[in-house]
């Protein structure tokens, strides 16, 4: 396992009703309560195939759920 950022724990937020895919929610919780992630900590953390979190993620940004910045991943608010 590689080393991961320890983020502080937050309030999360409940999932937008325009996320249906059990995928794409999981993916969404934990970029909320992590503060954002890298695709690697996303594949990593979540037990999921990069092909998928990054089709998860295009998803999501098409939708204006998420957002890239630098090499991570957060949730727009």
């Amino acid at each position: 396992m590689t080393s991961q950022k320890h983020r502080p724990a937050r309030r999360v937020d409940p999932v937008p009703d325009g996320l249906e895919s059990a995928r794409a929610k999981l993916v969404y919780v934990y970029l909320e309560a992590a503060d954002g992630a890298t695709v690697e900590e996303l594949a990593e953390i979540l037990a999921m195939k990069k092909i998928n979190i990054l089709s998860v993620l295009n998803s999501l940004s098409s939708a204006g759920y998420v957002e890239r910045t630098r090499s991570e991943y957060i949730v727009t608010n």
